[in-house]
């Protein structure tokens, strides 16, 4: 019990995107109101002694927090330099520009939702709309030129609380969308094909352009797991832009500066997926090898890149706090990884909230 087979893994979820900010408190408090992103799992300031493969080769010092929407989804981890001052991308980001586009939002009511988001100062960048699955959309962008994609979705953790639940999933430009399917849908789990589909597509930003576009996602019996449960089935959308040159969203960038850093996943079997990634040509860069400690939370991470650099972390939670203030942690490496937690257990991460 509670370990793989040999040459086993498995993808929980997407665990968080991560997102590079100038002021994680100011940052913090609007993904709180707009998206109910109160929850948090970690705070921690530390140095990223690890990653300095994608920071010039000089380990930075940061702050970060891991915050969840408890309704159900994956969260953010909202993360600011304190080393050195973030930079921007010196060209505007659009739909099939290489690396993560946009951060899915999963809503139950999108009507609701896109009154809440108006309220909150969010940029309107398309009026609701009917993707290729038929599935009600809207895009916006916060006060901090990140764009996120607002999808109706029925999978969910618990009670309808708030306009928005977590993320969903994640919109990622692809210079050729045939080749990255593989990755995602072969070695990263996102199994279900629901479209690909080459056209002018009226819920995308950038009217009139034609993007090639694959939407794919994980089985929806339900997700295995510690956590499964709370992160819900996920999403990756692929896209391809014709007609114009796509460029990288993070050249001449560091890993940390503003904008969409990662997306995360929520793994078990650490060790044979970093093998089987490597034989199908996606060895991994970055990989602390064991238990690494995020503050008051602690797991084995890792990171590759898709074929056109996007970084996609690898996350195995070996420790949790559940009650931070009476210092209450799970331990889960010696637990059944098939199984949920009991749902009172996961919800008992609420009591850890902060106010909008």
């Amino acid at each position: 019990m509670g370990q793989l087979l040999e040459k086993s893994y498995q993808i929980n979820g997407i665990q968080q995107i991560g997102i590079g900010v100038k002021d994680v408190h100011k940052s913090w408090s609007w993904y709180r109101k707009a998206f109910s992103m109160d929850v948090p799992v970690f705070e921690d300031e530390a140095t990223a002694n690890l990653m300095t493969r994608y920071t010039n080769g000089k380990a930075e010092s940061r702050h970060a927090v891991l915050a969840m929407n408890m309704q159900g989804g994956g969260g953010f981890e909202i993360w600011q330099f304190t080393s050195r001052t973030p930079g921007p991308s010196d060209f505007e980001v659009r739909p099939g520009d290489l690396g993560i586009y946009a951060a899915k939002i999963r809503v139950r009511n999108l009507s609701r939702a896109f009154e809440h988001l108006k309220g909150c100062g969010a940029t309107i960048l398309t009026q609701p709309s009917k993707a290729p699955n038929r599935t009600g959309n809207f895009f916006i962008k916060d006060p901090f030129d990140n764009v996120f994609q607002i999808v109706e979705d029925s999978n969910w953790f618990s009670e309808n609380t708030s306009p928005t639940g977590g993320v969903l999933g994640v919109v990622i430009g692809v210079s050729d969308l045939e080749k990255s399917i593989s990755l995602y849908q072969d070695i990263l789990g996102f199994s279900v094909l629901h479209y690909k589909e080459k056209a002018v597509f009226e819920d995308l930003p950038g009217k009139g352009e034609t993007f090639k576009r694959a939407l794919l996602s994980m089985p929806c019996e339900g997700n295995p797991g510690a956590f499964g449960a709370l992160l819900c089935p996920a999403q990756i959308e692929l896209i391809e832009v014709q007609g114009r040159e796509s460029r990288q969203i993070f050249k001449d960038r560091l890993w940390g500066d503003l904008g969409f850093i990662h997306c995360c996943l929520d793994v078990n079997g650490m060790r044979n997926l970093k093998k089987k990634a490597g034989e199908a040509g996606f060895p991994f860069t970055v990989d602390s090898e064991d238990s690494f400690d995020m503050g008051s939370a602690s797991g084995h991470f890792g990171y590759l890149e898709d074929f056109d650099q996007t970084l996609i972390e690898f996350v195995e939670t070996h420790r949790v706090p559940i009650l931070q203030k009476w210092n209450l942690y799970l331990n889960l490496k010696n637990r059944d990884h098939k199984k949920n937690l009991p749902k009172f257990l996961v919800k008992l991460l609420a009591l850890n909230r902060v106010k909008a």
